[in-house]
């Protein structure tokens, strides 16, 4: 077991309301907090709080109450950030959800953590239409519930949304959750990862102790607010720190580069995909990002390579973290003042946590070398920023946490002697395309669903630019006919675009252990690219 390097920092016994706005100043309040890229619109600190406030005695009036829980599918929006805090300021227990996601996926999510409202945006209104219609629960738009809460707060105090008084709570921020992110995990299905009020306010504080980001920073937010990564590292620790969001709801290459021009931006937050673009495409030469001082990749691995052909093309530092939903998500970072740390690293523990590296087979604990590099093994990680658990599900819960309280990550990595780590594989089945979690079980299900396949299997296998992609190896049923176009129209018709199976490969039987298991490992080591059937879509 090895302890972080840098000295433990308090956590504090608060909210996460309480940490991020109670000790708000007068010249704070005038600070911008939010920007909307697209419009220009700009909120300071002390119009986001007072809308907050708003928010929360809205949904009080309204009958949310503590430990009901509220869907928030919204793209990145001062909405989302105003809805986001305001129903945690009521009490309630937020699960945000995936903007790409189907009507059937979000009904699944909705009814799986028993959430009383849905909040929503006009450009995703069918989708949460229709499954909040399927869940039979209320919806309505994120930024409807923020006017509405306004002219509520007016009308009541006659002092504007400042004068909103949100309820009093009484809640234990160790046990209270504040978020349900939906995550497979080291494999299977989605699932509901139970954080806490003390879980995200001690990943901020984490945060804060070892990433470098100052209160003068402009950041730029286009990662989404509804994965974890967005919601702590980009909305939570940027508030924290006072600094300012410019948000955008999605990535396209020239609305990205024209905001940080545009906004001056000095942090972009990115997953590796966006390193591709910025380090390859000849638009990015179009446009200023002399004003970018870092740039901080995660959600998947980082190339090395690709991290150095980003940062001599934009002259910026280039840092990478890693973490999971589990992890509320970091527990290790390269800080923007560690110019020393070899570019593929993941970098160093936070402060406040602990790791061990153990053998996948053995689990005997692998050591730290005197010199040099240790040998592989599963990453394991213990500290205030692990989850509570899964939803619903011991038996999930108690396969990731052991009763020490060490989580397992699923990842296997290595740790040097100065403790540098790094990800050098994954023992996990979960596939990260872009950045996002796509579960094989899910993509196995749906195409299961298919009158003509009789078996299937799905991995992640790296596409041209060393990202993973989901390929689906697909066993037909007798005198059965399917092209690869076919099958993947077929599930690309059923599942959020992230989830789409990129390429198909048609084989005679899956590969099984005596149990039933598909042996991935074997369908890895076989993968092979045939000139005829497999079909590759970007």
């Amino acid at each position: 077991m090895v302890r972080s390097s840098y000295p433990d920092v308090d956590i504090p016994r608060a909210t996460v309301y309480d940490y991020l706005f109670g000790s708000l100043t007068d010249a704070d309040r005038h600070r911008t907090a939010m920007v909307d890229a697209a419009t220009g619109a700009a909120t300071r600190y002390g119009e986001l709080v007072d809308r907050i406030n708003a928010v929360a005695a809205e949904l009080a009036r309204r009958g949310v109450k503590p430990g009901d829980v509220v869907g928030l599918h919204c793209p990145n929006s001062t909405a989302f950030a105003i809805v986001f805090h305001g129903a945690l300021r009521a009490g309630a227990t937020v699960t945000p959800i995936n903007s790409l996601y189907t009507a059937d996926e979000i009904a699944r999510q909705l009814a799986d953590c028993s959430a009383t409202w849905l909040f929503s945006a006009s450009a995703l209104a069918d989708a949460a239409a229709e499954a909040a219609d399927t869940a039979g629960i209320p919806w309505q738009f994120a930024a409807q519930l923020v006017e509405e809460s306004i002219a509520a707060a007016a009308s009541s105090s006659g002092a504007g949304a400042g004068g909103a008084r949100a309820p009093e709570l009484d809640i234990d921020p160790a046990t209270h959750l504040a978020v349900l992110p939906y995550s497979s995990g080291t494999t299977g299905l989605p699932k509901g990862v139970m954080l806490s009020h003390r879980n995200l306010v001690a990943n901020v504080v984490q945060c804060e102790a070892l990433i470098g980001l100052e209160r003068d920073d402009r950041v730029l937010a286009v990662l989404p607010f509804f994965h974890i990564y967005g919601l702590t590292v980009l909305l939570n620790f940027a508030l924290s720190a006072r600094a300012q969001l410019v948000t955008l709801p999605r990535f396209e290459l020239e609305p990205f580069l024209d905001a940080i021009g545009k906004n001056e931006c000095t942090w972009v937050f990115i997953a590796p995909p966006i390193a591709v673009a910025l380090a390859k495409h000849p638009l990015v030469d179009r446009y200023d990002t002399s004003s970018v001082k870092v740039i901080f990749s995660g959600a998947a691995p980082l190339d090395g390579a690709l991290a150095t052909a980003v940062a001599r093309r934009l002259d910026c530092k280039v840092r990478q973290g890693y973490g999971m939903t589990e992890l509320s998500p970091v527990s290790h970072a390269v800080p923007a003042s560690r110019d020393d740390l070899p570019m593929r690293s993941v970098g160093l523990a936070l402060p406040n946590m602990e790791c061990r590296l153990v053998h996948p087979g053995s689990g005997a604990d692998i050591p730290v070398p005197a010199t040099g590099t240790s040998r592989p093994g599963e990453l394991l990680c213990r500290g205030p920023n692990v989850m509570l658990g899964y939803l619903n599900n011991p038996e999930a819960t108690s396969e990731a946490i052991d009763a020490d309280g060490w989580l397992r990550t699923g990842d296997i990595a290595t740790v040097s002697a100065e403790g540098v780590y790094a990800i050098v594989d994954r023992l996990k089945e979960l596939i990260k395309y872009k950045g996002y979690q796509v579960a094989p079980a899910v993509l196995e299900a749906v195409l299961l669903g298919h009158p003509r396949i009789a078996d299937a299997a799905v991995i992640g296998i790296p596409d041209d630019d060393g990202q993973e992609v989901p390929k689906a190896f697909v066993v037909l049923q007798a005198d059965a006919a399917l092209t690869g176009d076919e099958v993947m129209d077929y599930v690309s018709a059923r599942v959020a675009p992230h989830e789409k199976v990129r390429r198909v490969e048609f084989i005679d039987a899956i590969p099984k252990s005596t149990s039933g298991k598909i042996l991935r490992k074997d369908l890895r080591a076989s993968e092979r690219v045939s000139a005829a059937e497999p079909t590759l879509r970007a």
